[in-house]
């Protein structure tokens, strides 16, 4: 299927894809004005708290200030879609079942809000689209086995790294190549002691939230996304954390992230990881052949001289790609991401500081955690608690800073959807 010529028949039938768009922050106003340009699909809607900011996305969109409506009710809002309005509505649970909706895209960021968000999707269903690693990671693959016992796609995104990653991936593992390592270069300095307060004039001046812009920074959403990887793949964290190391460009991955015993930092083939260095915003995968002519082929093809060769990708597009996962899922029921089968890794949590008995963990992206990859197997056997549950929860003792939660450590808010989720998850696929 070619989607351009799809959403083309869908404009010159007079009909588009009716896209309801959860936070209008840096990711979600993007996308509004992304898909304003495109053809066959329509920002229909958007769920905010802040109405200036929904206000604002719109405007920049190109849409006036009369086509804009804020509505309180169901019935209000499919009267204004009806009547061609852009509509802002502040009840992100009214997403889920406003008929006029054919997808919902979450780009809140916060896991327990997309948790709930996409669950009550699949009860609606609703195709719903995660612009929220966050979420996923943690109980993606309950949402997924959800959504297709309930015949609606739960997916994850194009143009952020998971998704651009799997692509190359996929292209190597369908020409039967294998794959030494995938990932991503970071795009910021790594600093785990980074909080919302020293990175406020940096994320205001770039128009982000300074906790989305913290858990660039501390590390937190590149573990994330790796562990989206990881469990859409099966391949895994060589060591918790990953090795991360400095490259000069993307030259140097076939090498660094060779084996020991070929100069690189592995100690085996089929994993996850990140570099730092002159390779972001790209992805790549490190791959070898299985085969001396395929090798002698791709040394022809100025693929470098072997045994491990890399293909790459200097750029992902983060939520303005967003719109082609819309349309997958719409004109093709088809998923862009999701884990494959049972999780394979975790994002754990790890103190940022010294934390004391009786705080409240404030969750990613704040002052007083950072998250690290791991497999399931090894988070499991050390009872690390997932980075997705750690919001809200209180502090049962003293833990000093870069020691891992445990489950034991503190006392998660039960009473969150994403808590229920992930009990549900963990009980399927114990089963």
């Amino acid at each position: 299927m070619i989607l351009l010529h799809e959403l083309e028949r869908l404009e010159r039938e007079g009909r588009r894809i009716r896209v309801a768009i959860a936070g209008t922050g840096q990711m979600g106003t993007d996308l509004v004005c992304q898909i304003t340009t495109m053809k066959g699909m329509v920002p229909s809607v958007v769920a905010e708290l802040d109405f200036e900011r929904a206000r604002k996305a719109f405007l920049r969109a190109g849409v006036s200030e009369q086509m804009i409506e804020q509505c309180n009710s169901l019935g209000d809002v499919e009267d204004a879609i009806r009547r061609g309005k852009s509509v802002i509505v502040e009840d992100i649970s009214l997403l889920s079942r406003i008929e006029s909706v054919d997808v919902v895209v979450d780009a809140t960021g916060i896991p327990e809000v997309g948790a709930r968000l996409a669950w009550e999707c699949i009860l609606g269903a609703k195709h719903i689209v995660m612009l929220n690693v966050e979420a996923d990671v943690t109980v993606g693959a309950i949402l997924n086995h959800l959504a297709e016992k309930t015949s609606v796609v739960y997916t994850g995104s194009a143009g952020d790294e998971p998704a651009a990653t799997l692509e190359l991936v996929q292209f190597a593992q369908t020409l039967g190549f294998e794959v030494v390592a995938a990932g991503k270069g970071k795009n910021n300095p790594l600093d785990r002691s980074a909080t919302p307060v020293s990175l406020k004039a940096t994320a205001d001046a770039q128009e982000m939230g300074a906790k989305m812009l913290t858990s660039f920074v501390d590390g937190t959403k590149t573990m994330v996304e790796m562990t989206a990887l990881s469990n859409a793949t099966g391949l895994v964290p060589d060591l918790p954390g990953m090795h991360g190391p400095t490259v000069k460009d993307f030259h140097e991955l076939a090498r660094v992230f060779g084996t020991a015993d070929e100069g690189g930092v592995l100690s085996r083939r089929g994993v996850v990881d990140y570099a730092l260095g002159n390779v972001a915003p790209g992805v790549f995968v490190v791959f070898r052949a299985n085969s001396e002519r395929v090798e002698k082929s791709l040394q022809y093809s100025k693929m470098g001289p072997g045994p491990n060769h890399v293909l790459y990708r200097p750029y992902h597009l983060i939520s303005l790609e967003t719109p082609l996962s819309v349309a997958r899922a719409y004109l093709a029921h088809e998923t862009t991401i999701v884990t494959a089968k049972e999780p394979v890794s975790e994002t754990t949590a790890i103190a940022k500081r010294d934390l004391r008995k009786g705080e409240i963990i404030d969750g990613i992206g704040g002052e007083c955690v950072y998250g690290s990859i791991d497999t399931v197997d090894g988070a499991r056997n050390q009872g690390c608690v997932p980075i997705g549950l750690v919001a809200r929860a209180r502090v049962k003792r003293d833990i000093s800073a870069h020691e891992l939660l445990t489950y034991d450590m503190i006392e998660i808010d039960t009473t969150s959807t994403i808590y229920h989720l992930r009990k549900l998850q963990e009980d399927y696929f114990r089963r």
